[in-house]
């Protein structure tokens, strides 16, 4: 992990941590980069952004900062973070920003740079940036005259992308009642079109942003809502997606939780029975739950498993030839159709899916039983992140943890990527016991490190 750019990108409490006079030098040193590795004079820098209050003024800081070492800016408005990189490649761009904190409260933003084949930017990259910014290696271009760059804005944005995800629906929606739970984010500006256009009557929710309710009590990371909705008014299903809409988790017609194990699983499976699964193998993380690998071992298929982070998912995609993967949380990458993890396309394959078959969800979801899981996040403060590696007490306690659990659980404990959290997460098969080893792990962790 850089010093700047996490897992997902440069992200911190806007206006505080990320500043304006970091976001234009995030965009001078990308410009410089960019520039600097043959990219032409004027480099093309796509801009999309979510509905949180401060993407406005991060996006000003960004051109400002872009424009000033000569990039050309085109602006895309409130997009899903995976239609900047879609279309990146459609409009032949050097690159892509995306300015979103995705799941985070709305006091959160963040910078993600996308390179001009759609893929996150690359480790070397972003520490070149985060040497220009952080350790000042070299100086801010200057240009004077027709060296300045210039913006313009794009208006096909939106409907490009409903367009692209269309073009990847192997079966149409057409009969299907479903709720849409957008987050108040990107998604408020797709997802009512995109899947009316494809034939499902669409019951939306959290879908009128207004610069601070994103994800609040909403998307993703807040079901209640969306669980209650579908059982109420006797939908087939709920998707949800979360700010940013690179994340869909569903709920099925009885409003129980399908999480990204879930849909990996079903989506999995019938990629495989459809002989479109790359090397009959699925690709997730080390929060994958323990059902999802006996999952693919019980159905033939393999299981390789990466540190959390969709990047990561992505880079063994890549290196291995794989074109499926994705996380607990919901990102799911259908590498056939895209450069990242995209929510919309995951809930568009999905239902596309389920309306095929003409079966229930509940009933689609028995292919894979899951582990009881419990998992606890403890705020810490960055020295205690820093002091989390080096912490007697913790490696003692977490290897006692591995012993009580024997070949019946596991435990991972982690330092979140993009907050200040250290999560704490034991799966096993009996609820008690790992519920009470979760909560004396997250209570020795606070009281070494938390705040």
């Amino acid at each position: 992990m850089g010093r700047l750019f996490g897992t997902d990108g440069a992200r911190g409490v806007a206006n505080t941590e990320l500043t304006c006079e970091l976001a234009m030098n995030i965009g001078r040193a990308a410009a410089m980069v960019l520039t600097d590795s043959g990219v032409h004079k004027h480099p093309k820098i796509l801009i999309g952004k979510d509905t949180r209050l401060s993407s406005d003024m991060l996006e000003g800081a960004l051109i400002a900062g872009l424009c000033s070492v000569g990039a050309e800016v085109v602006l895309l408005g409130a997009v899903p973070t995976p239609s900047v990189a879609f279309l990146i490649k459609k409009y032949k761009a050097d690159a892509g920003i995306m300015i979103s904190a995705s799941h985070n409260p709305f006091e959160f933003n963040g910078i993600k740079i996308f390179s001009s084949d759609g893929y996150k930017l690359p480790d070397a990259l972003e520490a070149e940036i985060e040497s220009i910014v952080l350790d000042n290696s070299k100086p801010y271009y200057a240009p004077l005259g027709d060296g300045l760059g210039k913006v313009v804005r794009c208006e096909t944005a939106v409907e490009d992308y409903i367009q692209h995800i269309i073009d990847t629906v192997p079966y149409r929606l057409d009969g299907m009642k479903i709720a849409i739970d957008c987050s108040n984010g990107s998604s408020s500006a797709t997802a009512e079109t995109l899947f009316t256009r494809l034939g499902a009557e669409c019951h939306m929710l959290a879908d009128k942003p207004d610069g601070v309710n994103i994800n609040k009590d909403c998307g993703s990371t807040h079901l209640e809502n969306l669980q209650k909705f579908v059982v109420d008014n006797g939908l087939q299903l709920g998707v949800a997606f979360d700010g940013d809409a690179d994340r869909c988790l569903a709920v099925d017609e009885n409003g129980d939780v399908i999480d990204g194990d879930f849909i990996m699983a079903i989506c999995a499976l019938d990629l495989a029975s459809r002989n479109k699964l790359s090397k009959k193998t699925a690709v997730g993380t080390v929060m994958s739950n323990m059902g999802f690998s006996r999952f693919c071992s019980d159905n033939g298929l393999n299981f390789v498993s990466t540190n959390v982070g969709d990047r990561y998912v992505l880079e063994a995609m890549l290196r291995e030839g794989y074109n499926f993967g994705g996380e607990q949380s919901g990102h799911v990458i259908f590498l056939d159709y895209s450069t990242t993890g995209d929510g919309q396309l995951t809930a568009a394959q999905l239902l596309s899916l389920v309306n095929r078959r003409q079966a229930k969800l509940s009933s689609i979801a028995t292919l894979m039983t899951k582990y009881p899981q419990v998992l606890i996040n403890v705020k810490v403060t960055n020295e205690g992140k820093l002091h989390f590696f080096t912490n007697q007490e913790i490696k003692d306690k977490i290897e006692a943890v591995k012993k009580e659990l024997g070949d019946d659980g596991r435990i991972l404990v982690r330092l979140s990527g993009t907050e200040p959290l250290v999560r704490v997460m034991i799966e096993g098969l009996d609820m008690e016991l790992i519920t009470r080893l979760a909560n004396e792990t997250a209570e020795l962790i606070k009281y070494q490190i938390g705040i």
